[in-house]
This record gives structure tokens, sequence and C-alpha cells, in this order.
């Protein structure tokens, strides 16, 4: 209080320069504005990585859900259909891989393999009704269907939070910070449900 009392007491004896005091004022003022909106938007950066890599996090819970089931549904199937060694060496390779694969367009693309891998395991199911009864075989199926949705949830939530930083990253000024700081774009994960078509088919004849 006493330095700002002194300060305009001599702007008003004019013992200072008012128009260049004023002038270095408000350069000092936006300056301090400047570097506080460029906090926020580091900070807005941060968060949104954060949220993305949660939400990725979400989406890995989910695979490996899915990964952990394909074992006990080949073993189930396997007990009615031993001859398909090559489709069940297939799916358990397309298994492997899947867990191995770290990055996300790799990990999107071994997924939808596997995808397909499980896709002719149920293709195989429909040829034994006994199979298709099987209390085991169901279960299994309606916890896949349970996955396949909550993959599905987890993905779009994913790549919604990937669009917001896409977006912010693009725009001005944020693109300046992103710039500075090496944010960058991430990748959106693909992944087509397999849900409607291992859904038990129900005939109405």
């Amino acid at each position: 209080m006493g330095f700002l009392f002194v300060y305009f007491s001599l702007i008003f004896y004019n013992k200072i320069d008012v128009y260049k005091e004023i002038k270095m004022l408000i350069a000092v003022i936006i300056f301090i504005l400047l570097v506080f909106y460029f906090f926020l938007i580091y900070n807005k950066f941060v968060r949104l990585r954060n949220m993305a890599e949660e939400a990725w996090s979400g989406i890995e819970v989910q695979l490996k859900r899915r990964c952990n089931l394909v074992p006990n549904l080949v073993d189930t199937v396997r007990a009615y259909a031993k001859h398909e060694k090559s489709l069940f060496e297939n799916i358990t390779e397309s298994r492997k891989r899947a867990m191995n694969s770290y990055q996300i367009h790799e990990r999107s693309i071994e997924e939808k393999i596997l995808s397909t891998s499980m896709l002719k395991i149920f293709a195989v199911v429909e040829n034994y009704p006994d199979l298709k009864a099987n209390k085991n075989f169901l279960k299994l199926q309606e916890e896949l269907v349970d996955i396949e949705d909550q993959i599905q949830y987890a993905r779009r939530y994913f790549n919604g939070t990937v669009r917001n930083n896409n977006i912010f990253v693009q725009s001005f000024p944020s693109l300046i910070v992103a710039s500075i700081f090496k944010f960058k774009e991430m990748e959106f994960f693909d992944l087509e449900s397999i849900k409607e078509e291992i859904v038990p088919k129900v005939n109405i004849d």
C-alpha cells in the first residue's frame, strides 16, 4: 500500500512520465494475462491427455476380458468339434497377437482379426445343436455379448476424448501451446462389434 501511495503521488506531482508508465503497466498486464491464458491451455491439454489415457485403460480392461474368455470358448467348442484343429490354432494365435499389441493402431488391427476368428467359431457352432444348447456355451455366449457392449461403450468414450484433444491441438491459439509442449493428435480406436453375429438366433416358426 505504501509503494502504491508513493507511486501515485509521484505521478500526481509529475515526477514520473504518466503516459510512459501507463503503457508499461498495460504491457505488464497483457503479459500476465497471456501467461495465465497459456497456463490454462496447458492445463487443459494435460486434462484431455489424462482423460484419453483413462478411457484407453477402460478399453483395455474389456479387451482383456474378451481375450480371457477365448480359451474357455475354444475348449467348449473343441469338445464337440475336435476336427476343427486349424480353426482353434488360428484363434489361439490371434488372441496371443492381440494381447501382445500395445499401440492403438496395431491393437485395432489384431482385435479385428480376433473378431473374425471368433465369428468362425460361432459359425461352426451352428452345425452342432447340442453345443448350441450347452449351458456352459450359453453362459460364455451371454458373457461375450456383454463384453462386446462394454467394448463399444468404452470405445465411444475414448474416441470422444480423442476428438476433443485433436480439435484443441488443431485450433488457434491452443496449437501454439501444443507445438511448444509437444502435445500431439491422438489415434482413434476402430473396432466393430460382433454382437449381432453371436447373439442366439430365435426361431419363430
